[in-house]
């Protein structure tokens, strides 16, 4: 990203329902600052406007329906050679979420439910570098922090979140590149930090505790 001070931030916007869009786009308009240079629906098509008009930030909802996620165009757009600046725009809260998308390289983290100046003021500081995160979100973070023996390590939540699906330890393994013993080892100790005594009540406590998202 090569944003200029002073010039207006160019945004491409990414969501898959056009009546959020269509709000988002209300919103921005408000700003003599940011300028929306494109829209798009899904994963593919971000890639590909993203391709043409090189925008400062890119405005990236998580979920697009049953193909590929948010997480997964962070991690893709990460890999440029000049890429945009990536701000999450989400109704979802949990620590499997908001982790991924940090560590796929993600510059800010917000709700939907985020007042309007809010929104505009993340814009303008993520594309100036800063880090970006909702008020929500940041409690969840620091939540961890301040409880560490409750919460959850990143690959922890990874293979919690595989077993949610119905995978097994040798399926878990081989989707995360580590071996069944190590998932059996993962699993051990989820349960004891969760106080359950199989997969079951560990997804259950996982998504009361908001570690993973509800099915």
């Amino acid at each position: 990203m090569n944003y200029a001070v002073g010039t207006p931030i160019r945004v491409v916007m990414a969501d898959d329902h056009p009546i959020v869009r269509a709000g988002l786009a209300a919103v921005l308009g408000t700003a003599a600052d940011i300028e929306v240079v494109a829209e798009a629906a899904s994963v593919p098509e971000v890639l590909a406007v993203v391709n043409r008009f090189e925008p400062d930030l890119v405005l990236l909802d998580l979920s697009f329906g049953t193909g590929p996620t948010g997480i997964d165009a962070t991690r893709e757009l990460m890999r440029r050679e000049n890429p945009p600046r990536v701000l999450i725009l989400t109704n979802y809260d949990s620590d499997a979420d908001i982790l991924g998308a940090i560590e796929a390289g993600a510059a800010g983290y917000l709700l939907k439910d985020a007042p309007p100046e809010d929104l505009l003021s993340a814009i303008r500081k993520a594309v100036l570098g800063q880090t970006v995160l909702g008020p929500a979100v940041a409690g969840r973070l620091v939540a961890r922090v301040s409880e560490p023996q409750q919460a959850l390590s990143a690959r922890e939540i990874e293979v919690l979140t595989l077993a949610s699906e119905g995978l097994v330890n040798r399926e878990i393994g081989k989707k995360l590149h580590i071996s069944e013993t190590t998932v059996k080892s993962h699993l051990a100790h989820i349960f004891g930090k969760l106080g359950a005594n199989n997969r079951q009540q560990a997804v259950l406590a996982a998504q009361r505790g908001g570690f993973i998202r509800r099915a």
